[in-house]
């Protein structure tokens, strides 16, 4: 909830992007390896860590908890498990981030029982964690989630676990449990996304015996024991994706470096289909664009399909394309609250359901609009910086959780955006 004195973007939009920009660590996969520490048994060093409200929250319940937390830079934490003195997270804290689900895996793993409160997070639709509650119940836990409190207890055992849908969360908080449970774990129709994999391999890093991941069947040895790594979490996805297609939005050019080319192959092809112009190479990729774009449709889909998460920013690009754009959100059933924004700004979009159908205008024009959660938010960074005029953005509290110093990293591309 937004408070009287927090402070806003104000962006004056019709700059072209220019320059070279970093990528951060992963928002995605942070918060699932900083909760995965708390299964090692010696200390571990996290780098790469993107410095941002959700990391920042997830090392303060840990820290709750007994965990002892060194800042060694903004980007560099160790983590030292080794003198837990509870397993209940602090209610307000879980409440407000999704991700807190996660300490719940990881401390039944661990010490054999945890508790944790309903999480809260970004309201983008029905996030059930109803998968999660089926895979610690066949590893042998002993869960109620039908109070306030999430709480399961048990000596776990490897076991065969059928998702009955792909959940990324689901996935990575089984995986986090079979860890250390007795025996084999199977995971069927697991999820594939980027950070599954690079919390597996930090798992593994710390001893873990886990293989299969990226695919759709995961398997996992449960170990008695883990040791202390030092491990550097991947390149945000979502951000380099924000950036690739801010940089078309506004026609200008940018490099992107320290991020996976490969990751967003769904997106690239998007862009090209637009009209804009996407060269990459090993570690880098550079967007530009200086014509009309061409309408595109699209679908979200679990990955290597289009990122439910860049399904809002891409939209703010669609909002100015030639054409009638479809946009079909498969994923979360309440994921268009940012085009009811952007018709302030003289957006043209019509909503059924799952579907967005949006007609292409000239252009935006700047005004002051909400971010209602997270992506959302970046959306609306996206359609300031096109828009004419000036576009002032509340409730950025919801983007900083995700975005590390959005802002001034902008500016040095050439945006005319502030804080204040």
């Amino acid at each position: 909830m937004m408070t009287t004195t927090e402070r806003r973007f104000y962006i004056r939009g019709g700059v072209p992007l220019e320059g070279d920009v970093q990528v951060r660590g992963g928002k995605n996969t942070s918060v699932a390896i900083l909760a995965a520490a708390l299964l090692c048994d010696d200390p571990v060093r996290v780098e790469n860590l993107p410095d941002i409200s959700d990391t920042r929250l997830m090392l303060a319940m840990m820290e709750g908890i007994g965990a002892r937390i060194t800042r060694e830079s903004p980007s560099s934490v160790v983590i030292d498990p080794r003198f837990l003195t509870g397993v209940h997270p602090d209610d307000g804290m879980s409440r407000s981030m999704r991700a807190s689900y996660y300490l719940l895996g990881a401390l039944l793993g661990k010490t054999g029982e945890g508790a944790i409160a309903h999480p809260g997070g970004c309201d983008i639709g029905s996030r059930p964690i109803d998968q999660h509650v089926k895979g610690f119940r066949a590893l042998g836990a002993e869960v109620d989630d039908a109070s306030p409190l999430i709480t399961a207890r048990g000596s776990l055992t490897g076991a065969e676990i059928f998702m009955d849908c792909v959940t990324v969360g689901g996935t990575i908080n089984v995986m986090l449990a079979a860890c250390r449970a007795q025996g084999n774990t199977m995971i069927y129709n697991a999820a594939k996304e980027p950070h599954i994999v690079d919390t597996a391999n930090f798992l593994n890093a710390m001893g873990a015996h886990i293989r299969g991941a990226g695919t759709d069947v995961i398997r996992i040895r449960g170990v008695s024991r883990m040791h202390g790594c030092s491990y550097a979490v991947i390149p945000d996805q979502i951000e380099t994706g924000t950036l690739m297609i801010a940089a078309a939005a506004t026609h200008g050019c940018v490099t992107i470096h320290g991020c996976i080319p490969t990751h967003m192959e769904s997106l690239t092809a998007k862009l090209l289909e637009m009209g804009a112009r996407v060269e990459d190479y090993d570690d880098m990729i550079r967007v530009y664009s200086h014509g009309a774009h061409r309408a595109v449709s699209f679908k979200t889909q679990a990955y290597p399909g289009f990122p439910t998460d860049l399904q809002q920013p891409m939209s703010a690009l669609l909002t100015t394309a030639r054409g009638t754009s479809t946009v079909t959100e498969t994923i979360f059933d309440s994921r268009f609250h940012h085009l009811d924004e952007m018709r302030r700004m003289g957006a043209r979009a019509h909503i059924v359901g799952r579907t967005a159908a949006i007609d292409g205008v000239i252009r935006l024009h700047g005004a002051s609009v909400a971010a209602s959660d997270l992506r959302a938010g970046a959306a609306l960074i996206i359609a300031g910086l096109m828009a004419d005029g000036e576009t002032e953005i509340s409730n950025i509290h919801y983007i900083e959780r995700g975005y590390e110093n959005i802002d001034e990293r902008l500016r040095e591309l050439g945006a005319q955006i502030v804080k204040r």
